[in-house]
């Protein structure tokens, strides 16, 4: 088996003529743009694109393959040198089960197949051009909809307080809202990993992601995954998420969850800590408080340990975490060593001594080593590196 460094979450901002797609993503995530930087500047071998819906995304897809800058795999998925796009959409439903709105990610092999999901999606949303729209179906008949055309059913930031399974999306229980049998793995979420995912004992049946939820270049790859696959492929892929024949997901890599926007309880206002039975806050006297993803989990815990044959969950800082390392600084570093991946697992101390100040490279290594100390985010801010 080959290893390959995978994010499948990955927004697009505007199509190639400049329309909108993701409201809150950045201009330059065209698709294009996405496959040469998770290629040249992250070191990505897949990626998955969840906007791919849009017909203009659609159209440029299409004109990359006609110039012969992309071809379709016969085991699924687009492929760009030594890149594999694997094409998806994140829709958002809220139908009778749910107490809150949920996002969910589908992913297809090909661009046929998800030409025809795209025209079926028309039929049952408002606009078909934008990201993350809500879909007026059921989750259970979207599901079923993804099977039928062969593809990959995958909830979304599972924990996350808004548009999220258990965020508020759900009481207890995901069969509340979806078929336990039609999901093909649990994204985690950039507020949580595996050991705070499994003390909910249903989804010790289900293989973990870890994906960056991009809504710019910069942010691609700030979670992603190790997976052993035989060549990256939509096929592979799939097998690897059922842990057949080897397939496997090594390790997951993502934030610590005390750097995610949601992890504690806070003030949606001043961001002062507070409890999950507060309903106001201490210090600026708000009534709006947002429950972190830890406090969520502990309410819905149904498990005392972890399933033991669990990938490890490698707790690693992204590179614009880092104190002191600016965008120039960074491209210096990338143009150097060839890639973030490079960077982040491979190049040793004393070469990146070299080309940083002694402080960054060891901030670099001790992240690496998952030594850095950290203060908590939470209500939509970041946590951040405390040294």
């Amino acid at each position: 088996m080959n290893r390959y460094y995978v994010d499948l979450h990955i927004h697009i901002g505007r199509t190639w003529t400049g329309k909108p797609v993701k409201i809150t993503g950045a201009k330059t995530l065209t698709f294009t743009n996405i496959i040469e930087h998770a290629r040249h500047e992250k070191g990505l071998n897949m990626v998955g694109i969840i906007d791919s819906h849009s017909p203009e995304v659609i159209q440029e897809m299409e004109s990359l393959i006609e110039s012969g800058e992309v071809f379709e795999h016969p085991e699924g998925g687009l492929v760009f040198g030594d890149l594999t796009v694997i094409p998806g959409s994140e829709l958002e439903i809220y139908d009778e089960g749910c107490n809150g709105p949920i996002h969910l990610l589908c992913y297809f092999p090909n661009l046929s197949v998800m030409r025809d999901f795209s025209m079926w999606l028309s039929g049952h949303l408002k606009n078909i051009q934008l990201s993350s729209q809500r879909i007026y179906v059921t989750g259970r008949v979207l599901q079923k909809k993804v099977k039928e055309l062969g593809g990959i059913f995958i909830p979304a930031h599972v924990f996350t307080p808004f548009k999220s399974l258990y965020g508020k999306g759900v009481n207890k229980s995901l069969t509340e809202v979806l078929d336990p049998e039609l999901i093909d793995g649990i994204e985690l979420g950039l507020s949580s990993n595996t050991e705070m995912a499994d003390q909910i004992k249903e989804l010790h049946q289900y293989t973990f992601v870890t994906n960056s939820d991009a809504h710019s270049l910069a942010k691609i790859a700030r979670e992603y995954q190790v997976i052993a696959m035989e060549q990256p492929t939509f096929l592979e892929l799939q097998r690897a998420l059922k842990g057949e024949d080897d397939r496997k997901i090594i390790a997951n890599y993502g934030l610590d969850p005390y750097l995610g926007k949601y992890h504690k309880t806070v003030c949606a206002e001043c961001h002062n800590p507070a409890t999950d039975d507060d309903q106001i806050c201490t210090l600026c006297g708000s009534k709006k408080i947002i429950k972190g993803v830890a406090d969520r989990i502990l309410e819905l815990k149904t498990a005392e340990k972890r399933r033991e044959d669990r990938p490890p969950y490698v707790h690693q800082v992204p590179l614009e975490f880092i104190p002191g390392l600016g965008p120039k600084l960074l491209e210096k570093l990338v143009n150097h060593f060839g890639s973030e991946m490079a960077i982040l697992h491979e190049v040793p101390y004393e070469a990146l001594h070299e080309v940083v100040p002694p402080k960054i490279a060891d901030l670099i290594m001790k992240a690496r080593e998952g030594k850095v100390n950290l203060a908590a985010g939470g209500g939509g801010k970041y946590g951040k590196i405390a040294d």
